[in-house]
């Protein structure tokens, strides 16, 4: 008979359920990154460049989700140019909660 495997709920964020520093940070990072990905999708590293003013091999990390090599304020960047507003709201932090959120409106 096989035993079934240990199951852990995820409170949302991964970085955090793996025990990384700066979690938060990541998470908002790759939630910024996955945005981009998805507006980025069926063009051309050469054309997503030339839209976002960066150089081909910048594309090809955001294409391998490598979003540790860009800071939050430039993926910020990529969805203005990609004709996206991004909203920040401050507000208190509550209990176990993420200090930083990424939503996306409707």
């Amino acid at each position: 008979m096989s035993k079934k495997p240990e199951v852990t709920e995820s409170d949302g964020n991964i970085f955090a359920d793996l025990g990384i520093d700066n979690a938060d940070e990541f998470y908002t990072r790759a939630c910024l990154g996955v945005q981009v990905l998805k507006l980025l999708k069926g063009r051309s590293q050469k054309e997503a460049a030339k839209l976002l003013g960066v150089k081909q091999p910048e594309i090809s990390a955001l294409m391998r989700a490598k979003f540790g090599r860009f800071s939050q304020e430039r993926l910020i960047g990529f969805l203005n140019k990609l004709d996206r507003k991004v909203t920040i709201q401050i507000s208190r932090h509550r209990g176990k909660e993420p200090y930083q959120k990424v939503t996306l409106a409707p």
